[in-house]
C-alpha cells in the first residue's frame, strides 16, 4: 500500500496546516516544499519541455508560483498565467508571486499551441461552486489538443470532499496533494478526473491526526487484517461459525449458491443453504461441501436457527421479491445470529424501511450488514448527498453497517467511521459478482469478525480477486482467487 490510509475532508487538512503552523512550521514553508513536490514529480514523470502554469486567486495558485519558479530553475521554459490580478494575492501566495521573475499573463493571452504540459493550479480541494466560462472555454483546448495536465491538490472543478466535478473540469493525467489523499480523490466521479495520485511529504507531523481522529480511510487490510480469524490446533468446524444461506427456488438457485462457496472460503467453518422444498433437488445436486436444508415456512426456519445455533444468516440474493423473504429477513433480525441483507431482502421493505430499520434497533445479540447497490440504496433511503455522506446516514437511519456497491464501495458505521474501497476493477461488472461479495461478508462474519471489518475485508478481497483474474471473469472464478490473496494478507500480518 503506498497510500497512508487516512482520507483527510478539506475542513481537517486545513486543521493539519494550522495544527503544523502553530507548532512553528511557517506557511510559506509548507508551500514552497508542496510546490518542491509538485516539481519533483513532474519531474520524474515528464522530460523537459515547455510549460504552461495556471494559476488561481488563493493559496493553489501560490503553489503554482513555486512549480513555475523550480520547473525554470531546472530548464523547463515555463509561462504563467493567472486566472485574477496576482496583485490581489495576499499572504504566502503573494511572497511566492514575488520570487517568481518572469511575466504573468492573463488568461486571454495565455498561448498553448506549443506547449507540452499544463499544471493546473486553479482552484484545490476546496472547490464548491463552478467554473467560469472563460476557464471552461480554456480547459476545451486543452483537451482538444490532447496536451497532459498535472493537478495541484485536486483537479479545479473538483470537490475534495465530494468527488462532485464541474461540467467544465478537465482530467489530468496526474494529481499532487499533500500530506494525506482527501475522499474526492476516491470517490467517482471525481476520481476519473485525478489520473495518477501523488501524495507528497509537506512538513506535517502526522502526530497531528490524533487530535483530527479521521473517520474516513482508505480501505486497506491494516485496518482490519488483526480482526481475522485464527486457526489454533484444536479449532472444529463449528467453532468456526455455521452460517445459514438463505435461497431462493429453483429459478434462481445460483445466487444463494455463490454465496454459501464465498462464506466457506472466507472463513465459515460450516455453511448450510436454507432452501424451499420445490428447490432442495437442485440445490443438493449442485453442492458439495455446503450443506442443503429443506424449510417450508417461517415456524420452521425459526426453530433450526435456534436448535442449530446459527450465528451468522445471509438472506436476500435470489430470495425474490415475496412474502417469504420478508417473513425470513424478519426472523433472521429477531434471531440472536448476525445479520447480512442483500438483494431481495432490502426490496421487500422498499414500501415500509421504517419497519426494517426497527427490527434492526429492536436487535438485542448480534450486529447487521446491509449490502445495497445504488437502486436498492435509492428504495430503502432517499437521501441526498455525495456517496460518503448518504452512506454516512444510512448507516445512521438504519443502525447497520451499510455497504453501498460500486467502483467506489463506501462502507459506514452508525457512529460515522467510514471507509472507500478503491481496489475493485471492472471485471466485477458481471452477474452473481454482487452475491459473492455477500457470502465473503458471511464468511468473514461468522469466523468472527465484527460488521465493519468483515465488510471491510471482503470489499478489498472481492477487488484484489478481480483484479487476479482479470478479463473474462466470471462470477464462479471470485472464489477460486480467495486462498491465495488470504495467505498473502496473513504472511504479510506475520512479518509485519
Amino acid at each position: 500500500m503506498s497510500l497512508p490510509t487516512e482520507l483527510l475532508s478539506v475542513e481537517e487538512m486545513y486543521l493539519a496546516d494550522r495544527l503544523t503552523i502553530e507548532g512553528g512550521v511557517a506557511g510559506a514553508m509548507l508551500m514552497e516544499a508542496a510546490g518542491e513536490g509538485i516539481a519533483a514529480e513532474i519531474q520524474r514523470k515528464y522530460p523537459s519541455g515547455r510549460a504552461l502554469i495556471l494559476c488561481g486567486p488563493g493559496n493553489n495558485g501560490g503553489d503554482g508560483y513555486v512549480v513555475a519558479r523550480l520547473l525554470q530553475e531546472a530548464g523547463w521554459q515555463v509561462d504563467l498565467a493567472s486566472i485574477s490580478d496576482p496583485e490581489l494575492l495576499k499572504g504566502d501566495a503573494a511572497l511566492m508571486r514575488d520570487q517568481w521573475n518572469g511575466p504573468v499573463l492573463p488568461l486571454a493571452r495565455a498561448e498553448i499551441a506549443e506547449v507540452d504540459l499544463v499544471v493546473d493550479a486553479i482552484f484545490g480541494a476546496g472547490f464548491s461552486r463552478y467554473l467560469e466560462s472563460d476557464i471552461t472555454a480554456f480547459f476545451a483546448r486543452i483537451k482538444r489538443d490532447q496536451i497532459p495536465v498535472v493537478a495541484v491538490d485536486m483537479p479545479s472543478g473538483v470537490n475534495g470532499d465530494t468527488g462532485a466535478v464541474d461540467a467544465g473540469a478537465i482530467p489530468a493525467a496526474m494529481t499532487v496533494s499533500f500530506f494525506r489523499a482527501k475522499p474526492g480523490h476516491f470517490l467517482y466521479p471525481g476520481r476519473a478526473y485525478c489520473g495518477e495520485l501523488k501524495i507528497v511529504d509537506i512538513g506535517i507531523d502526522s502526530d497531528c491526526l490524533e487530535e483530527i481522529d479521521p473517520e474516513t480511510h482508505l480501505n486497506d487490510p491494516e485496518l482490519w487484517q488483526d480482526d481475522l480469524p485464527s486457526l489454533g490446533p484444536e479449532i472444529q468446524k463449528y467453532s468456526r461459525g455455521h452460517a445459514a444461506i438463505v435461497g431462493g427456488g429453483t429459478a434462481a438457485t445460483g445466487a444463494a449458491r455463490l454465496a454459501a462457496r464465498a462464506s466457506l472460503r472466507a472463513g465459515a467453518g460450516a455453511a448450510t443453504v436454507v432452501s424451499p422444498p420445490s428447490a432442495l433437488q437442485t440445490y443438493a445436486a449442485a453442492l458439495e461441501a455446503v450443506m442443503v436444508v429443506s424449510l417450508a415456512d417461517g415456524e420452521a426456519f425459526e426453530s433450526w436457527l435456534r436448535e442449530r445455533r446459527v450465528g451468522t444468516v445471509l438472506v436476500g440474493p435470489g430470495n425474490g421479491v415475496t412474502e417469504r423473504t420478508r417473513e425470513f429477513t424478519s426472523l433472521a433480525l429477531e434471531s440472536s445470529a448476525n445479520v447480512i441483507i442483500d438483494a431481495d431482502g432490502l426490496t421487500v421493505f422498499k414500501d415500509d424501511p421504517d419497519t426494517l430499520f426497527s427490527l434492526i434497533g429492536e436487535k438485542e445479540y448480534g450486529e447487521v450488514v446491509l449490502t445495497p447497490h445504488e437502486a436498492e440504496f435509492e428504495r430503502i433511503f432517499s437521501l441526498a448527498g455525495s456517496k460518503l455522506e448518504r452512506v454516512r446516514m444510512a448507516a445512521s437511519l438504519s443502525g447497520a453497517v451499510v455497504l453501498l456497491k460500486g467502483a467506489d464501495t463506501v462502507i459506514a458505521t452508525p457512529d460515522g467511521k467510514a471507509v472507500i474501497n478503491y481496489n475493485a476493477p471492472p471485471y466485477l461488472a458481471t452477474a452473481g459478482s454482487g452475491d459473492v461479495l455477500a457470502g465473503l461478508i458471511t464468511g468473514f462474519f461468522s469466523g468472527g469478525m465484527s460488521a465493519f471489518s468483515a465488510a471491510s475485508a471482503a470489499a478489498w478481497v472481492h477487488g484484489e480477486a478481480g483484479e487476479a483474474i482479470g478479463p473474462g471473469l466470471i462470477s464462479e472464478d471470485i472464489e477460486t482467487a480467495i486462498p491465495s490473496i488470504l495467505r498473502k494478507v496473513l504472511d504479510s500480518h506475520k512479518n509485519a
